[in-house]
């Protein structure tokens, strides 16, 4: 340290005449000083030196965050990363060759949500799913046993309607205003049941049942009601012995043993008679 000299002149005359007074840090202080003043020193450069170790580390550039970048379109995101707090975005996409995984993990309750949001597809695998509204309405419901749908109407809009490999279960299947409705099974039987009864019900138009083999209407206690103003069967068989030239069209409808009906010309009493080739 720089030592400062004054001179100091005494009140009184002295023989010695001029003295001389030192001022400065010494002896222990000074020590201190130096020590303090290194260790300053010391700690800069090793707050520089794990400055430069964490941006290594973590990848810090221009452009980004270690497996996180900033390009024009947005934010790219490569590898592994952990949200701990909700993240919105407006749009969440993959690569055109690779495949995103998203894992919402709750600890507290040991539930796994993991979507994986694919170039073509979207796969979602958890133990149950819901949609909601924002009033709390369950939209739709699905887990291990059943899918639950709970808007008041499902609509359907593919040209090829609906499949459904395994039975359905609902009180109402209707089509839309000036739509056909139409149930098909093109390989299998298609069966409808209810312990109370089935209701199927045209009120603007007709309503047409058609098979490729048999069309069965059984009533295991009832009846069978066919309540119109006018029943057709335009397809009957006509028993052989009736005269073909004949001009009399007016026919008697006969029943076989096993049920099976056809046709003979009205005579003035009851011309039918069992018919091997009709009747087996």
């Amino acid at each position: 340290m720089p030592q400062e000299q004054y001179a100091h002149r005494s009140a009184m005359p002295s023989a010695e005449g001029l003295q001389v007074y030192k001022v400065g840090i010494y002896g222990w202080r000074k020590r201190c000083l130096y020590f303090f003043v290194l260790l300053l020193m010391i700690l800069i450069l090793v707050n520089l030196a794990m400055t430069i170790w964490i941006l290594k580390v973590m990848n810090f550039t221009i452009d980004g965050m270690g497996n996180l970048r900033i390009t024009e379109k947005g934010l790219k995101l490569e590898g592994d990363s952990e949200f701990l707090k909700p993240l919105y975005a407006k749009e969440i996409r993959s690569r055109p060759v690779s495949y995103d995984f998203l894992h919402n993990i709750n600890r507290k309750h040991d539930s796994i949500f993991s979507p994986i949001l694919g170039p073509q597809a979207v796969e979602a695998h958890s133990q149950k799913f819901e949609v909601k509204t924002l009033s709390g309405k369950l939209l739709f419901s699905a887990d291990e046993n059943e899918v639950v749908v709970g808007a008041e109407r499902l609509r359907v809009l593919g040209a090829e309607g609906t499949v459904f490999p395994k039975s359905i279960e609902t009180p109402s299947v209707r089509a839309d205003p000036f739509k056909e409705l139409r149930l098909e099974s093109p390989t299998r039987s298609l069966v409808m049941e209810a312990p109370k009864g089935i209701e199927i019900n045209a009120e603007a138009g007709n309503m047409e049942a058609t098979c490729r083999t048999e069309l069965k209407l059984e009533s295991k206690v009832g009846e069978i009601t066919l309540n119109a103003a006018n029943i057709k069967l335009p397809r009957l068989p006509l028993a052989s012995h009736s005269s073909a030239g004949s001009r009399q069209k007016i026919y008697e409808l006969c029943v076989c043993p096993n049920g099976k009906l056809f046709l003979s010309q009205a005579g003035a009493s009851s011309t039918c008679q069992i018919n091997t080739n009709i009747c087996s």
